[in-house]
């Protein structure tokens, strides 16, 4: 369970708060639109999450851990359970896909036999198992994509988060991932998204959480896209 307690976030005196008194608790397994305008706060509140960004006020839970009190040891194991995946993929250029991959699982300790035969499962849960040797430069935005998610959940995360993962994205690639999405939750795996494509939302038909101003406005469980 991820659980924000009356939390505020103040990044400078005198400014307006980027997040504002929110309380806010996401249950295991569930699948979370965070939605709003630019400025809302959404990416403030995914940052306190794994610890980038500290609360002013109040406390951010994972399980039963307050994050803000975690030794580095203990805050490092924490991000493992989180996977993020970005707007821009932050592929590495000058490794082929297989090795994208692989450096997550290398990052994280896992054995040469662990890695060759978790990064080709990880590739056919996304679609993209005969491009394993290709370079990022031979692949499209939605299989770039792709090939990002994957490498955020080939450590098998509890967590997913998606900021703004089909901002780059043509509809019918947009279609493809939010459909992986979809099927990593439905394997187990929560998955907090942003995102400004009301499509996306309403196609989904989940939780959507709405913020303006840095506070919660609307909370609904089988939500769609309304600013």
């Amino acid at each position: 369970m991820i659980y924000y307690d009356k939390v505020s976030k103040v990044y400078s005196e005198g400014m307006s708060p980027a997040v504002q008194d929110i309380t806010l608790k996401i249950e295991p397994n569930e699948f979370v639109s965070v939605v709003g305008h630019s400025g809302a706060g959404k990416t403030t509140l995914l940052k306190m999450l794994f610890a980038e960004v500290m609360p002013t006020e109040g406390a951010v839970y994972f399980g039963s851990h307050d994050i803000g009190k975690l030794r580095n040891g203990d805050l490092l194991q924490l991000r493992r359970n989180i996977g993020t995946i970005f707007q821009d993929y932050r592929l590495i250029p000058t490794k082929n896909i297989y090795e994208n991959i692989a450096f997550a699982l290398e990052v994280a300790g896992k054995s040469d036999e662990d890695i060759e035969g978790d990064v080709p499962h990880v590739l056919d849960l996304v679609g993209l198992s005969e491009k394993i040797w290709s370079f990022p430069r031979e692949l499209s935005g939605g299989e770039q994509q792709r090939v990002a998610i994957a490498r955020a959940i080939v450590n098998q995360p509890d967590v997913l988060i998606a900021d703004e993962p089909t901002g780059n994205l043509d509809p019918i690639n947009t279609h493809d991932v939010v459909e992986i999405l979809k099927k990593i939750n439905d394997l187990g795996t929560t998955v907090i998204l942003t995102t400004h494509n009301k499509g996306v939302v309403d196609s989904i038909g989940r939780r959507v959480v709405t913020m303006d101003q840095g506070r919660i406005v609307r909370d609904e469980m089988e939500g769609k896209y309304v600013i």
